[in-house]
């Protein structure tokens, strides 16, 4: 019987983005206030995915030896550390998020059957990496606060208060919408990045955030003039118009979340799929409520 168990760890560090074969005018304008002397820090949390066989006693691997090793492996020598310095790759390639989780995984994967490494830099911003060469995951959380109403134009009153209950009074309800964005690309071999930060940041602020904020979805948002503003077909709308903007910088949707309550969340998953009507790959969004 395969199982996946998982490790947490934690630790401490500072880092910088800063090339030194740019000018310093360069590097501010690349990396922002990232590129500010001598560097920021973050309490990272680490979370460690290992995949094998259950054994007789039940268990996939001892896991006070996996803490022994992830300690002396990776916390020990990142913890309190100056990431540029504490690693040769830091050299080669800036400690971001996401190319710390690849190095993580890397120097793990001699010891333990790792199958994913998951590396928070803070609860808003964490990045998977699986192995898969210099591919990676990134993932921003962000929230807007709205109103919503779940009726539809195209039905009775009655027929509304059936499908939808109190959901369907016609005043509405607000909630304090909590967004992830999902995005998968190549690591920069120099930047460390798939995705520029600070553009992602901006189109979900520009696309998202700035026009549904403080809002009555269904009056101030078209689209949900005649489309029920379900937490599926809001997060269906935002998987739809976030798709082309980070493709323009450089990167591929993956996955949007949006969890609508504490009890009550969903998750569109935009996957390359070929169609049997033309043969064009597309992206098919998948949907999956929690």
């Amino acid at each position: 019987m395969q199982c996946i168990v998982n490790r947490r760890a934690q630790f401490s560090a500072s880092h910088r983005y800063w090339l030194p074969e740019l000018s310093e005018a360069e590097n501010n304008e690349k990396f922002a206030a990232c590129a500010n002397f001598p560097g920021h820090g973050h309490n990272y949390v680490l979370f460690i995915s290992l995949q094998g066989e259950l054994d007789e006693y039940g268990m996939v691997l001892n896991l006070s030896d996996v803490k022994k090793v992830i300690k002396r492996e990776i916390t020990s020598q990142l913890d309190f550390s100056y990431l540029n310095d504490v690693w040769e790759e830091f050299g080669q390639t800036l400690p971001t998020t996401e190319n710390i989780a690849r190095v993580i995984y890397k120097r793990l994967s001699s010891y333990l059957p790792i199958v994913r490494v998951q590396l928070f830099e803070h609860p808003q911003l964490w990045a998977d990496y699986m192995g898969n060469s210099m591919e990676a995951y990134l993932t921003v959380g962000t929230h807007f606060s709205a109103a919503h109403r779940l009726a539809s134009p195209k039905l009775s009153k009655e027929e509304n208060l059936e499908i939808y209950g109190k959901c369907a009074r016609p005043h509405g309800h607000g909630h304090n919408y909590h967004l992830e964005i999902t995005v998968k690309g190549e690591i920069a071999e120099r930047t460390g990045m798939l995705v520029d930060l600070g553009a992602l940041n901006k189109v979900i602020d520009d696309y998202v955030l700035e026009p549904f904020d403080h809002t009555f979805l269904n009056k101030d948002i078209p689209y949900f003039a005649e489309i029920v503003p379900t937490a599926e077909n809001i997060a269906l709308y935002i998987s739809n118009t976030l798709r082309e903007p980070i493709a323009k910088l450089g990167a591929t949707l993956y996955k949007v979340k949006l969890i609508e309550s504490p009890n009550n969340s969903c998750e569109i998953y935009c996957n390359n799929s070929e169609s049997n009507l033309s043969g064009a790959t597309q992206e098919q969004p998948v949907l999956v409520k929690l």
